[in-house]
């Protein structure tokens, strides 16, 4: 284990007509590695109308146990980045300013000790979402980017991906809500009908646009996608449905399954299992991923 150190609100990109959008960025200490550290870059979830970069959630920042923090003393530079909230800009406006995340850190490798060719997305619930578009949509004309400080003709190409309960498929995600759920995706005025400014059902090339399963294709990076089978605001078929449109396309898929964990690693007596076992499965698969390369 290695020590870290904390910058706070390095500006990574401005778009038009919006505020400057910021990252932290938690660098390990100790011995220099020749080509660089791998990293991460992480995208905060919040439904893509509330949250913060470097928060996991209330639920599981409040379990103290610091996934980043452990991530970073795993030896991984993160970047933890903010984008537009649904609330200010629809999509592709979140894409586009996760792209710029990973492209201002590729390019700004040799300062900051990374190796360019292995950097990695991390989100949770929304910023899985968001990290699952970044793998699959590298260099696609259909999301240029704008405004990120090296130009929208960066590489924006991710060497893995881990997604915590992440939306995949916004057409089907109301119809696989279960019963208990607290959010729905059919419901009016949901989350993914604030994202892509209707709802799915009314606006079918809307919600496919912003559906990651839709962009699945062979030579994706690899995946590992964590999900509770208790999700109340994500539907575990969501991540399901999307690890078997990977391998049926003959892509590196990773799935793991939480018996009983709800949304944000929640479990009806509060323990900290689940998170603590996503956690170390992140480490696990990054750390599998960065050693072969």
């Amino acid at each position: 284990m290695t020590g870290r150190q904390i910058l706070k609100g390095i500006e990574f990109a401005r778009p038009q007509n919006a505020e400057p959008l910021l990252l932290d960025l938690y660098l390990p200490t100790g011995e220099t590695h020749p080509g660089g550290r791998p990293a991460v870059v992480h995208f905060h979830g919040g439904g893509w109308r509330t949250g913060e970069r470097s928060s996991l959630g209330p639920a599981v920042d409040g379990l103290g146990l610091s996934p980043i923090g452990q991530l970073a003393d795993a030896g991984f530079v993160v970047a933890s980045a903010d984008y537009r909230l649904s609330t200010g800009a629809t999509f592709p406006a979140q894409l586009e300013d996760a792209k710029a995340a990973v492209r201002w850190l590729r390019s700004h490798a040799a300062e900051y000790g990374v190796d360019p060719h292995r950097i990695y997305a991390w989100g949770d619930s929304a910023g899985g979402h968001l990290a699952a578009l970044v793998g699959l949509t590298a260099g696609a004309p259909d999301f240029p980017g704008r405004g990120g400080n090296d130009g929208p003709d960066g590489d924006d190409s991710v060497a893995g991906v881990v997604a915590w309960y992440p939306p995949t498929d916004l057409l089907r995600m109301g119809g696989q809500a279960r019963p208990d759920a607290v959010a729905r995706a059919d419901d009016p005025g949901s989350r993914e009908a604030l994202l892509i400014g209707a709802q799915p059902a009314d606006a079918p090339d809307k919600a496919r646009a912003a559906s990651p399963l839709g962009y699945v294709h062979a030579g994706a990076p690899p995946f590992l996608l964590i999900h509770g089978t208790a999700d109340r605001f994500v539907p575990v078929e969501q991540s399901t449905s999307l690890a078997a449109a990977l391998e049926g396309a003959g892509n590196a898929v990773e799935l793991l399954l939480l018996d009983g964990a709800d949304h944000m690693w929640a479990s009806p007596d509060g323990n900290s299992g689940a998170a603590e076992r996503a956690i170390a499965a992140t480490i696990d698969f990054l750390r599998r991923q960065s050693e072969q390369h």
